[in-house]
């Protein structure tokens, strides 16, 4: 039986090659590096039996045609941009593993009643410009055209990087799927997070990806001499954020609904050693399964600044910086990779992610759901981001699976 750990593993080594930073992995969104492994996976798709191109919107996309050329595909890929000095897998894995699986049909001669087109997306992680999903969302028909006028910090315009890498800023409309084009878009990632490795379990089902809300707030109290003002007198904007903290973090640990809070920055002015901090800023990052769960979350946290505000006499300012919907998975794809991890042995665990994907640009617009594998420790955006060869083997199995029971249910949106 064909091992195809040690083979992924090896391929994941060498494209972390393709990095702007020596010793370690830097590949922004429409650089140098970025054309380099593409045309790097171009040329690996095209071994596995698949034509391989770059669409107008800089997304590498291998396709292998179905019993009929022309029949819609099942679309599946991840994104190849990565963060500053990042892990290996965050990403790659997913394009890698499908192609592994593409690679493997077309030694065997297999042709399904339907195309496979794997994707290799850019600008997933939105560190070169001021955006995310600049790839999947033009597959997805949901392009924003405004988007190609943002900068870089070298103010190099998103318009001029893409012709450059040999994308067509004028055609990335021609990029979307049209009805009965595209089947349903499936998507392999690792975990980034420490729950399967938690559970014993190599690979889990995604059952929606997380909505969030972002906030900046503000704080003014009144700064003032550190061994002058007595306790009872202060208005320290600091303590006020402290506590705040602590209310943000009380009422997501309440829930039993999935909710996450994080307090993820945070500045106090004037930032002397001797000097009670007069102003804060700090940022609330909100994030739940459901839309609902998620916006009274937010609802009950902003409920206790307002009163922790009062109560220790500082002004209370707050601004939404973010607003994005929660993508649930579809039920049809969702039952797909249920089946197949059950077939494989694997006890089938739902869960969550609590980060963004690619995967959320076609909710609504096709049947979509994601396989997730063990990392160690739930590390990732991080050098010591780390799987197994055996996992790396078993999620091209069940890609290859999946696949191959596509056609038993019809998947519903």
């Amino acid at each position: 039986m064909t091992n195809f750990g040690a083979d992924l593993m090896a391929r994941l080594e060498a494209f972390a090659g393709f990095t702007e930073e020596p010793g370690l992995l830097t590949r922004l969104f429409l650089t140098p590096q970025h054309r380099a492994a593409a045309d790097w996976l171009m040329e690996l798709m095209g071994k596995a039996g698949m034509s391989a191109r770059i669409d107008p919107a800089g997304t590498v996309v291998g396709r292998y045609e179905g019993t009929t050329p022309g029949a819609p595909a099942l679309l599946i890929g991840s994104h190849i941009d990565t963060v500053r000095n990042a892990g290996k897998y965050d990403g790659n894995l997913g394009v890698l593993a499908a192609v592994a699986a593409v690679a493997e049909l077309d030694r065997l001669g297999e042709r399904l009643p339907f195309a496979i087109e794997v994707l290799g997306f850019g600008d997933e992680e939105g560190v070169r410009f001021p955006l995310t999903l600049t790839g999947s969302r033009a597959i997805a028909g949901r392009f924003d055209p405004t988007a190609l006028e943002a900068r870089d910090r070298d103010g190099v315009r998103m318009a001029d990087a893409l012709r450059a890498f040999g994308g067509d800023p004028e055609a990335i409309a021609t990029a979307a799927r049209k009805p009965g084009e595209a089947r349903a878009f499936l998507e392999v990632h690792i975990e980034q997070g420490p729950v399967l490795e938690a559970e014993g379990l190599p690979v889990g089902i995604v059952t929606a990806i997380n909505g969030a809300t972002r906030f900046a707030v503000r704080l003014r109290g009144m700064a003032g001499h550190a061994g002058t003002v007595p306790m009872a007198l202060r208005r320290d904007a600091l303590a006020a954020a402290a506590e705040m903290t602590l209310a943000a973090e009380r009422v997501a640990a309440a829930s039993d609904a999935g909710l996450v809070a994080t307090v993820g920055r945070i500045e106090a002015k004037p930032g002397a050693v001797n000097v009670i901090p007069g102003e804060v800023v700090f940022t609330l990052d909100v994030r739940a399964p459901e839309d609902a769960v998620r916006r009274d979350g937010c609802t009950a946290i902003l409920g206790a600044f307002e009163a922790i505000a009062a109560r220790r006499g500082v002004e209370l300012s707050v601004e939404t910086t973010h607003d994005a919907a929660a993508a649930p998975c579809s039920p049809g794809i969702r039952r797909r990779i249920e089946a197949a991890v059950t077939r494989a042995g694997v006890r089938p665990l739902s869960l969550p992610s609590g980060a963004g994907h690619d995967a959320m640009a076609f909710a609504d617009v096709l049947p979509m759901g994601m396989l997730f594998v063990r990392c160690t420790g739930g590390i990732s955006h991080n050098p010591a981001e780390s799987i197994t060869a055996e996992d790396a083997d078993l999620s091209v199995r069940l890609l290859l699976d999946i696949i191959r029971h596509f056609e038993h249910e019809t998947p519903t949106p």
